[in-house]
């Protein structure tokens, strides 16, 4: 019932921020959890970032905790995936998803919809 769209990928260098969008169709959309995912050339795809379905609650993967902001926008039905101090490894193609739980998950099994993904490349 939902479809996601990712959006803002792009090569740039490290230390520097990019700003991924999800736009969302659907009228589930304000009602879903919502997580980032990545996944780099012959890895397992990993969890990166989820938010509840308000905004209110938020956790984030060690690895980018102190750079990466989730937020949303229901009235815009956009989640956002602000990414700050960028290092060659978070070096992935870039999904948004969401999932039909009551709050967050970190299983990527979990989740029903998902984008196509967005290609997000650091240069050192």
């Amino acid at each position: 019932q939902v479809q996601l769209v990712e959006s803002g990928g792009g090569l740039v260098q490290a230390g520097d921020s990019l700003r991924l969008s999800c736009a969302a169709s659907g009228r589930t959309f304000s009602s879903n959890p919502m997580g980032w995912f990545r996944q780099a050339p012959g890895k397992e795809r990993e969890f990166v970032s989820a938010i509840n379905w308000n905004g209110g609650r938020t956790y984030n993967a060690d690895s980018v905790k102190g750079r990466f902001t989730i937020s949303r926008d229901n009235a815009k039905n956009t989640v956002y995936l602000q990414m700050n101090s960028l290092k060659p490894d978070d070096t992935a193609i870039y999904y948004c998803a969401a999932v039909r739980t009551v709050g967050i998950v970190l299983e990527s099994t979990k989740y029903t919809y998902w984008g196509q993904g967005t290609q997000v490349t650091v240069s050192s």
